[in-house]
């Protein structure tokens, strides 16, 4: 392990509170408004660090847990992430599970501290979160997995290694532009589950609007409603650093810079995380939020794209 490998944790705490606001000026700027200060997210962190919290007589430590430990599971998250050719501060051999489990560890206490509340909206919205994210965790793994055999394939190794599966530093370390001229399609097929998988968990249009009001239609900010003060800023903060995550699994696919400049590598991914972050206002500036009949639909879709790559690794 190297100071290198350590940038992308470093990064993600300072730059991921920008992601949202290039987002929102994307989406302003199709609209033919100003729109929000890019910094508008560090605004509202500072802002929400320097009120109170009030708390339901009816709730228990775990409303109170639910966004330390969310924020704490997403930053353990960040320490497993490579960036660029860097290996990760930490990496193992199955850190990929560890990864799976720390993300469905913020989902978990996220849902039981909205289900603490007694609130039947909170609990609507904790049901509609845990079945869709029984769709994308599968695409997610299957997904990682397809990689770490086309990266292996790709670099003309016939040497299987579990790293190539189960260490998401062994499986992007191997990802390079040689890889995309031989297996181009299917990393085009895991491009498009993880970008269905991005907007599923951060969560944007068109399966989830984080600015919407309405609790009828709302899935993860309905769970957060009774949060305020410094618990809610944990949660903006901890929901920022996901976006993070997943953006940057994705621009590491899409960008596998490989040169002697260890700085190069890195920074052409973390301009991949913000060019994403204008794709997803894009998008939301194109089209309508899902039905939610429809979007278990578009969830098995990314399961579908992410099984289709699968198969035709294997089959190489």
């Amino acid at each position: 392990m190297n100071t290198t490998s350590w940038l992308n944790p470093l990064a993600a705490l300072v730059l991921s509170p920008l992601l949202p606001g290039i987002i929102n000026r994307t989406k302003a700027f199709f609209a033919g408004r100003r729109g929000q200060p890019l910094l508008q997210g560090y605004y509202d962190i500072a802002k929400l660090l320097h009120k109170g919290a009030v708390y339901s007589r009816t709730t228990s430590w775990i409303f109170r847990a639910g966004p330390v430990v969310g924020l704490a599971a997403v930053l353990m998250a960040l320490v497993l992430l490579p960036l660029g050719g860097s290996a990760a501060p930490l990496n193992f051999t199955g850190d990929i599970i560890l990864l799976a489990y720390l993300l469905g560890l913020m989902r978990f206490f996220t849902v039981i501290a909205a289900l603490d509340t007694g609130s039947a909206f909170e609990g609507m919205g904790a049901s509609r979160e845990v079945q869709f994210s029984v769709l994308t965790e599968p695409a997610l793994l299957l997904s990682l997995a397809a990689m770490g055999k086309a990266g292996q394939i790709g670099s003309g190794s016939r040497i299987e290694h579990l790293d190539n599966f189960l260490s998401l530093s062994g499986i992007y370390s191997n990802l390079s532009a040689s890889v995309w001229m031989r297996n181009g399609t299917i990393l085009l097929l895991v491009a498009g589950a993880l970008l269905i998988v991005l907007l599923a968990e951060s969560p944007r249009i068109p399966v989830d609007d984080p600015n919407t009001h309405l609790e009828l239609t709302m899935i993860h900010e309905v769970m957060v409603l009774d949060h305020g003060g410094p618990d809610f800023a944990m949660i903006l903060y901890g929901a920022a650093l996901k976006l993070w995550v997943f953006s940057a699994l994705l621009a590491g696919v899409l960008i596998p810079v490989r040169s002697a400049y260890w700085w190069l590598d890195a920074g052409a991914v973390i301009g991949g995380i913000f060019l994403l972050a204008v794709v997803i206002g894009v998008i939301e500036s194109s089209m309508a939020r899902l039905r939610l009949l429809r979007v278990p639909q578009l969830l098995t879709g990314a399961g579908v794209l992410s099984i289709l790559a699968f198969a035709l690794i294997l089959w190489r």
